[in-house]
């Protein structure tokens, strides 16, 4: 069976045609999902989520605007940037980034190989309070600037004059080790 034949009986919603079709692009739609969220559990549903749309609105699908696959591609590309746009995303991802990143900072010696190598952790101690807490929620939590001046309590002009002078003084901090 042809891909143009394969692809009417989908938009007659036969089962197997969307089977079949599944089949032949799941992996590769998935693999883009995954590419733009980064986060495999997340990406498999988003890319179950955006076979079901197509199932849905399989009627939508106009071939003289371009390939098949190209149709599916932009729905998935679509869904993934939802993804990353949304709220709930942002708040995972800030986690994730809290609890690794911070934690290698706090680690015991032995287990500090790689932020040790790159001396890391001592660039970042011998910084002032309120840089480490700007690099902590700008770099390791993925916070905006916007965010950061909500989270600190202060004017966002303040966290961006401050991430200057607290990037310049690592600057200065790592051509003096």
């Amino acid at each position: 069976m042809t891909l143009d034949s394969l692809v009417e009986q989908f938009k007659k919603k036969d089962t197997l045609a969307f089977e079949q079709l599944y089949s032949m692009y799941s992996k590769n739609i998935c693999g883009v999902i995954h590419t733009i969220v980064k986060n495999e559990g997340r990406s498999q549903e988003i890319c179950q989520d955006v076979f079901i749309k197509i199932w849905h609105n399989s009627d939508s699908y106009n071939s003289s605007k371009g390939r098949f696959f190209t149709w599916i591609l932009n729905i998935a590309r679509n869904a993934a940037i939802d993804e990353i746009r949304s709220k709930s995303y942002k708040n995972e991802r800030k986690n994730f980034s809290a609890d690794y990143f911070v934690g290698i900072l706090e680690r015991p010696d032995e287990e500090q190989t790689t932020a040790d190598a790159i001396g890391l952790k001592k660039l970042v101690k011998n910084l002032k309070e309120k840089c480490v807490q700007i690099i902590e929620l700008l770099y390791f939590r993925g916070y905006t600037q916007k965010e950061a001046a909500e989270e600190l309590d202060i004017p966002v002009g303040t966290v961006k004059t401050r991430n200057r002078s607290c990037i310049s003084q690592l600057r200065v901090n790592m051509e003096q080790k």
